[in-house]
């Protein structure tokens, strides 16, 4: 995270009314909601990983166990349950 002074940044009226209410310490000042981004969606890691459940569900469609399938790819047999039956 970068900090800035907010003396540099703010209008001085503001940064007095910010005074108002807190001095000398650190704030964080969030996105607003609607510039919030899923968890890895930029990253790419969310792409992998519906395209990885996508596989593991037509697999157990074509008759792989949630066993076999748990050694294939790594996890858990809760976590295959998991992927296999939701909807």
């Amino acid at each position: 995270m970068k900090y800035v002074n907010a003396d540099d940044l703010l209008p001085e009226k503001l940064l007095k009314e910010i005074q108002h209410y807190v001095q000398g310490e650190t704030i964080y000042i969030p996105k607003p909601r609607n510039a919030y981004k899923k968890w890895g969606s930029q990253s790419g890691s969310r792409a992998f990983i519906d395209k990885r459940n996508a596989g593991i569900k037509q697999a157990f469609k074509n008759g792989k166990t949630i066993d076999q399938l748990g050694l294939e790819y790594h996890l858990s047999c809760e976590t295959i349950k998991k992927i296999v039956y939701r909807k």
